[in-house]
């Protein structure tokens, strides 16, 4: 169970990468074409603004690093911490999408609310398998469950 939480997270930090690099490196590509296959669910909010791109972007790259890093020792507190972390800065941005749902179709605000909804729980997911285990440096070495 603790490989498939520190795959998990690992996921979760991909995602922070992906979106985190796209809005660095093409901050008016992102907002004009994320989450990409045809769908736009950042356009339809309001005016391009490059500056909270980049920042937005910038802080995804962030939680990105952290993450991996949580992944990768999943020591106790380092996953409590990011994982608390990368809780306190989703949840109201989930907030806010799950009350401003009129500029998207019922579709992409099920598949975005979705995806919020599934990278909470991973995190959860991940600090519960993480304190279930013994204080200390986690070692995949002795995994046994």
């Amino acid at each position: 169970m603790r490989s498939v939480a520190r795959t998990a997270l690992a996921l979760v930090a991909a995602a922070q990468a992906e979106i985190g690099i796209w809005g660095v490196i093409a901050p008016h590509g992102f907002f004009t074409t994320f989450p990409g296959f045809g769908r736009h669910w950042v356009a339809p909010l309001g005016a391009f603004n490059e500056h909270l791109v980049r920042d937005y972007a910038a802080a995804e790259l962030g939680f990105a690093v952290l993450l991996a890093c949580a992944a990768i020792w999943f020591e106790r507190r380092l996953v409590v911490v990011a994982g608390a972390a990368f809780l306190v800065a989703t949840l109201p941005h989930f907030a806010y999408h799950l009350t401003t749902t009129g500029h998207l179709s019922a579709a992409d605000n099920t598949a975005s609310l979705g995806l919020f909804v599934l990278e909470l729980m991973v995190v959860v997911w991940a600090m519960v398998a993480v304190s279930r285990q013994p204080e200390g440096r986690f070692d995949v070495a002795t995994e046994t469950g």
